[in-house]
């Protein structure tokens, strides 16, 4: 699936913020872009700092217990999953969903997941698959763009129509296969009537051979917070059969989440 990166920027000590601090975050953010453990010329490279700044960056991190290095290579230890658990715990939507993502799963019999909105992207912050299902495919915190998927478009579906206009006009779409929209007015159509029927399925746009469809869950006010949604490949279900299996079950999860989520 493809990924888009946070755009690359460079803040600034002021009474209130801390640039050193930020440096360091993006270091922790250029392993899982690169999903290896990397030299620091990679790193300096991939943060567009200089090497002496990654350096002091990854002694610290790793005095910290965060980094290892055989002196040549750096790689993140397991303690940076506590970064992460953090969030998960303290996060509200993620702890109610979960139990009901297990029960879509179980009954649709495939993977759902969870994504919420970040910038330009959407961010999966939950996941729960049937027992006899392995996927690799989408992990915690693997970033999608919002333009050709379903839990993107469900996530933008939350605008009204100038500001949604106004947000795919400044985006920058990249063509992902040969059937992905990148004509901005048909992309604005196409989520707005998403928007009324009350789901997204996208099909072939973001991934060749993948569809997916998505819902979206609202919080107690009626705004949407999140996405969830359930993939598979072309040739195990159909569009219809999506429609048919997978929408009911996303339905009754997001209208037992409503009430549940302030």
């Amino acid at each position: 699936m493809p990924k888009l990166k946070r755009p690359e920027t460079e803040a600034s000590d002021t009474p209130e913020t801390i640039e050193s601090l930020a440096r360091g975050l993006r270091v922790i953010e250029a392993f899982g872009a690169e999903r290896r453990p990397m030299t620091l010329s990679d790193l300096a490279k991939a943060c567009a700092l200089p090497r002496a700044t990654v350096r002091r960056v990854l002694m610290t991190l790793r005095s910290a217990g965060y980094v290892t290095s055989d002196d040549r290579l750096f790689a993140l230890t397991p303690r940076v999953l506590g970064l992460a658990s953090s969030y998960l715990a303290s996060n509200q939507i993620s702890a109610v969903l979960q139990p009901l993502m297990d029960e879509v799963s179980a009954t649709a019999k495939e993977v759902c997941s969870l994504a919420i909105l970040d910038g330009d992207d959407a961010v999966f912050v939950a996941r729960s698959s049937p027992a006899r299902v392995f996927s690799a495919g989408i992990d915690l915190g693997y970033r999608l763009p919002l333009f050709c998927t379903s839990v993107g478009r469900v996530l933008l579906s939350r605008l009204d129509n100038d500001t949604l206009a106004a947000t795919i006009g400044a985006m920058n779409l990249v063509q992902q296969t040969p059937e992905t929209i990148i004509d901005k007015p048909t992309l604005v159509a196409t989520i707005i009537a998403d928007r009324n029927r009350g789901y997204s399925l996208v099909d072939l746009e973001a991934e060749p051979g993948f569809r997916s469809i998505a819902v979206p869950i609202r919080r107690y006010d009626g705004v949407i917070v999140a996405a969830a949604n359930i993939g598979a490949h072309v040739d195990r279900i159909t569009t219809g059969e999506m429609i048919d299996r997978f929408l009911p079950p996303l339905r009754r999860l997001a209208e037992q989440a409503q009430p549940l989520i302030v």
